[in-house]
């Protein structure tokens, strides 16, 4: 798909130093419904289910993370912890199965997934860096 190549320049922007990348998988999707705009088959690729993808684009669409609070956010099956919300990103974490980050754009919605053991904080940045420019362009 168009924005595969985006997943590889995530993980790469999570590279620490010593070029040990902290970001493991990623996804973009439509802010407008959830619909992936990246590939589950990439091998760095999050296998969002539908129903997933949906939830995540309405929580960031609409900025009620109510939800989320209360029941965490599901990826691939796994419920993860909701950490907290600062503007247009929000994170979570489930011990055993790592962190993820999201982030909106103007029209999608960026993830990305920390493995257990990684910084989040490497993910936080990588995410940030390709929401910001697909705001810049207008995506």
């Amino acid at each position: 798909m168009y924005y595969d190549s985006y997943i590889d320049n995530l993980c790469a922007q999570s590279n620490d130093s010593t070029g040990k990348a902290h970001c493991d998988k990623a996804a973009i999707i439509s802010l407008d419904g959830g619909a992936a705009l990246t590939s589950p088959n990439h091998p760095h690729g999050i296998q969002l289910s539908p129903s997933e993808g949906q939830k995540i684009a309405r929580m960031m669409k609409s900025s009620d993370f109510s939800s989320s609070q209360a029941n965490g956010i599901l990826l691939e099956g796994v419920k993860y912890l909701f950490l907290r919300e600062d503007g247009n990103v929000a994170l979570a974490k489930r011990k055993g199965h790592g962190a993820i980050t999201i982030q909106k754009s103007k029209s999608a919605v960026v993830i990305g997934h920390t493995a257990e053991g990684y910084q989040q904080g490497n993910t936080n940045k990588a995410v940030g860096i390709i929401a910001d420019y697909l705001e810049s362009r207008g995506i």
